[in-house]
């Protein structure tokens, strides 16, 4: 078995505008690291761009939501327009939007057919996701990536329970707004808290679905990985998924701009390999992972070096 890395140079073309964090250059960073020698059992794909991606996307998110989202998109020659203070759409964002969907529809084809050799897999793309809820863009994201593919594993496959555990900094509130009332779907996040978006409370539970694990301006790997012993992990082997699904992000490390945990590359493998133990034990493996945050681009493509290291190890 294999791991599977897939993106798409569109991603570079969904211009965020000068100063912005969330920018083209992360992903020719994380390109640079993974160019390396050391990485070439990855197998890699494009991004497609799906003629049903509306279907899946309406799975999550209404019809409207969509509708209007492409409404507003600018085109070829347009300027770029707002659609909250840091949330931007530019002439190549509506490709980027629908191919980061794809993405993660085409990494869950692969892990959950069992005739394919993808083991598990690395969705590189742009913009992110876990902030857009259901019917609101909001923190860089257009579309809930994650949950879209979450919703297309159980409609294409019949996977009866997928779990989506969140270590960005910031909270997935949109991910967790999208399966609130969902008892089949599992969301465990990590998070640093007070900060954006202001929801993940350890009293935010759902359904009994959702698990909140906030740390603390300062905190450690060894906050962090207490938060994972003591909450997340118990919770989501209980949940025994069968589909695992990571928002990863990796703006919770120490050199990262938009917030003050203090986690280094060393946390980011070590909760890489105890949730792909968790899928061994409880889902033959099945693990797809996606990109959310990380805005130093060197401990960005440090942190995505050894995340995937730790995929192909465990495809391998």
């Amino acid at each position: 078995m294999s791991t599977l890395l897939i993106t798409h140079e569109s991603f570079k073309n969904h211009d965020t505008g000068p100063g912005h964090p969330e920018r083209p250059d992360r992903m020719r960073a994380i390109d640079k690291v993974l160019a390396h020698d050391s990485f070439k059992a990855l197998t890699r794909e494009e991004a497609p761009l799906l003629e049903d991606v509306k279907d899946a996307i309406i799975r999550a998110h209404p019809k409207g939501y969509f509708e209007a989202i492409e409404s507003v998109r600018p085109t070829e020659g347009m300027a770029s327009i707002y659609l909250d203070s840091d949330t931007i759409m530019s002439a190549g964002s509506w490709e980027a939007g629908l191919r980061a969907v794809g993405a993660g529809i085409r990494a869950v084809d692969l892990v959950m057919d069992e005739s394919s050799s993808i083991g598990n897999a690395f969705c590189q793309v742009r913009p992110p996701g876990h902030h857009a809820e259901a019917k609101r863009a909001m923190g860089f994201c257009l579309f809930s990536n994650i949950a879209i593919a979450a919703h297309h594993a159980r409609a294409k496959y019949g996977a009866e329970r997928v779990a989506v555990i969140d270590f960005d900094v910031h909270h997935g509130n949109g991910t967790q707004n999208i399966f609130w009332e969902d008892k089949d779907l599992f969301y465990g996040s990590s998070h640093e808290m007070p900060l954006f978006p202001g929801s993940g409370a350890v009293g935010e539970t759902g359904v009994g679905n959702i698990c909140n694990a906030p740390l603390r301006a300062g905190d450690t790997g060894r906050a962090f990985k207490d938060a994972y012993r003591e909450r997340i992990l118990p919770e989501l082997r209980a949940f025994s998924p069968d589909l695992i699904l990571i928002s990863a992000g990796f703006d919770a490390h120490e050199s990262d701009p938009l917030a003050n945990l203090r986690l280094v590359e060393a946390d980011f493998l070590w909760v890489s390999e105890v949730l792909l133990d968790v899928a061994h034990k409880h889902c033959g493996g099945r693990v797809v992972s996606m990109l959310e945050g990380g805005y130093h681009l060197d401990a960005l493509a440090k942190s995505v070096g050894v995340h995937v290291r730790a995929l192909i190890d465990a495809a391998s």
